[in-house]
């Protein structure tokens, strides 16, 4: 009864409040009197719900503060001394290295389910001209009775709130300036968003806790065969084994140094652009939660990865080297059987977005990259022959023949799960890595790329890649995700996927080949503009492979840099990377070999995004996602009414107060 009569008379108290604030004079008149905009602001803690700790979400709050998410990302990398702010949030996540999603997950020590949150964690405090030492009466009633407590004006209230329900929240301050009631709703919105596509989109380049180089060198063989025909780069720091090539090793030695993605499988970053978007939102809409999974896998093509299954990147870092996945499901299989366990426990929740960046797989864009850089006639002969390197011609073929087909089947299996509209599908388009100074193309050589004796940039296939992308390639994946050019779509106003691509402006002045004063003092003495970066001497390089005589150690993969593309060099530097999830059939003989010394210079992320590139692109997608969303839309956020307070019925016997 006694909660009955408090609604009662809170709904008695909000008819009032509405007819005062008609009356301008009125208010007016009570505010001089003593009365001032007391009002209830709140928001979602932890909005990120990803992260397992509020500190990390906190981290990005404070570093986001009037900041772009290009420059929070710069301050957070010159504030970590370009270690990267991932590198220990990585084991903090509500999902596992695997990719298994916690259920529950244990989110500041409350568990939760990550899919599907029952109540979310908000703090609430008065704001406005508080008197000092005015007491509070909070009262929050969610439907299922009032529950009041008291405090000092001055502190924040901490409570979790129903999911899926509106929370009436009223407080009645008093002081010796008299007495004011302030309220508001809170409706917490989780906005479920799954991240899906490529390299681009997982964050390939870009581990979250990169890998720590040693002085020492590393010796890697040549295709030549020839004991002459060695070279020496610098050694993962605290490996123990052989580093000569005449004292062979093997993976699980080396493994134990590498470096860590959050998921090693599909080399997916925290860094990426779809992450930091999710997170972006959550941090800049404080009445939001946000329930990101992400799906995105290095090497994915829209038939091997989205639809069908892909082979694995990495192998999950252990002692006995042996956790090693050998393929990752399909991406929309996965995507759709989260759905489906959502919906068993909430019928009501939906999928709210997709980001989705994938395409330049299907047109062989690393067998591209590979035709450009490889440049001495054994390595182009063998890779030739067994089908990494692709040209301009074979890129095209697959543009126009099976590319539109994939799309349209890719289409058709999302519309079902966006409710079928796929303007909540939200197509990023790919940046071109080969431009700088404006839009001009790099102009090559072996300037980023001497990590490997065999790679140099070959100025004319360079632009010839350049031209296709900028030309072709890119106008394709606009005209497809736009059912523009000659693309048929069924029904073009809902076929539309919302399409961003404003960040290809930005990255016209910083692809691989952008170097500025500012860059990081050990890239600009030890990465020579010339190409000649490493000792050529095994003799000497077997201790000290940088000619510039620094340690390697010394290079920093997330400091400001003028290239927001990782050249090889960088990949290198930041991941040397081996394809740990091949079979055991396909495995070198031995860690000196020579393929993977060609793999370990690129299949980190040479030729990639940098995390820099990626913030620039979320600063593109955010906005758009924020569009789909109606994210700023205009709501009222808070009413006050300077009227007495209502009085409040006695607690019942046996229920604590102090905490909602």
């Amino acid at each position: 009864m006694a909660g009955m009569l408090l609604r009662s008379m809170m709904s008695i108290a909000l008819v009032a409040g509405a007819l005062v604030g008609m009356s301008t004079s009125a208010v007016e008149a009570q505010t001089a009197g003593g009365y001032g905009p007391l009002q209830i602001s709140w928001e979602v803690r932890n909005r990120f719900r990803l992260f397992r700790e509020e500190r990390d979400f906190l981290l990005h709050a404070e570093s986001a503060r009037g900041r772009s998410v290009l420059a929070a990302e710069q301050a957070l990398a010159v504030q970590s001394d370009g270690r990267g702010w991932a590198r220990n949030t990585v084991n903090r996540l509500c999902i596992d290295l695997a990719g298994r999603v916690n259920e529950p997950c244990t989110r500041d020590n409350v568990k939760e389910s990550y899919l599907t949150p029952i109540d979310h964690p908000i703090v609430a405090r008065m704001t406005g001209p508080v008197p000092v030492g005015a007491t509070c009466a909070w009262t929050i009633d969610d439907g299922d009775g009032p529950q009041t407590s008291t405090f000092d004006c001055a502190e924040p209230v901490n409570l979790r709130v129903r999911y899926g329900r509106t929370t009436v929240a009223t407080v009645d301050m008093s002081s010796s300036e008299g007495s004011q009631r302030a309220f508001t709703e809170i409706a917490v919105r989780d906005i479920f968003i799954a991240g899906l596509g490529d390299s681009v989109a997982s964050g390939e380049g870009n581990p979250d806790r990169p890998i720590a180089l040693a002085d020492e060198g590393f010796c890697f063989r040549s295709y030549l065969g020839t004991a002459a025909a060695q070279y020496y780069r610098p050694s993962r720091a605290g490996y123990k084994g052989g580093r000569a090539c005449e004292a062979p090793d093997f993976l699980p030695v080396w493994q134990r140094q590498s470096a860590l993605w959050f998921n090693p499988a599909c080399h997916r970053s925290l860094y990426s652009y779809q992450t930091r978007t999710a997170l972006a939102l959550a941090v800049r809409y404080p009445h939001i939660a946000v329930t990101y999974l992400p799906l995105a896998c290095t090497g994915a093509t829209i038939a091997d990865g989205l639809f069908g299954s892909q082979r694995a990147r990495d192998c999950l870092p252990s002692k006995s080297g042996s956790a090693c996945q050998g393929t990752v499901n399909g991406q929309l299989a996965e995507l759709r059987e989260a759905v489906a366990a959502v919906k068993r426990r909430q019928p009501d929740r939906k999928l709210d977005l997709v980001l989705l960046s994938v395409g330049a797989n299907d047109i062989y864009f690393s067998g591209l990259v590979a035709d450009v850089i490889v440049d001495t006639a054994t390595e182009r002969a063998l890779f030739r022959r067994s089908g990494v390197m692709a040209s301009v011609d074979d890129a095209r073929s697959a543009m126009t023949r099976d590319l539109p087909q994939g799309f349209a089947k890719l289409r058709e299996a999302l519309k079902p799960l966006v409710g079928g509209d796929l303007s909540r599908v939200v197509y990023t388009a790919y940046a071109n890595p080969t431009l700088s100074n404006g839009g001009a193309p790099c102009p090559g050589g072996r300037a980023g790329f001497d990590i490997h004796p065999s790679f140099n940039a070959q100025p004319q296939r360079l632009a010839a890649v350049s031209n296709f992308v900028e030309g072709e390639f890119l106008p394709q994946l606009r005209a497809l995700a736009l059912c523009e050019g000659g693309i048929l779509c069924r029904n073009p106003s809902t076929d539309r996927m919302t399409f961003v691509d404003s960040h290809q402006t930005s990255f016209a002045s910083h692809g691989f080949c952008a170097r500025a004063e500012s860059d990081p003092e050990f890239d600009r003495q030890c990465f020579s503009a010339t190409g000649d970066s490493f000792d050529p001497d095994i003799v000497t390089a077997a201790n000290q492979p940088m000619l510039c005589g620094r340690s390697a150690g010394e290079y920093r993969a997330y400091l400001p840099r003028a290239r927001w593309i990782r050249d090889a060099n960088d990949s290198y530097f930041a991941a040397m990377t081996y394809p740990q999830g091949l079979p055991a059939s396909q495995q070198p003989s031995d860690i000196h070999d020579a393929t993977w010394g060609v793999l370990s210079a690129v299949y980190g992320g040479a030729v990639h995004p940098s995390a820099e590139g990626h913030a620039a692109m979320a600063d593109a997608v955010v906005p758009a996602a924020a569009a789909v969303l109606q994210l700023d839309a205009a709501v009222p956020e808070v009413t006050s009414q300077p009227v007495p307070p209502i009085p409040v019925a006695p607690r019942p016997p046996g229920r604590a107060g102090g905490l909602f």
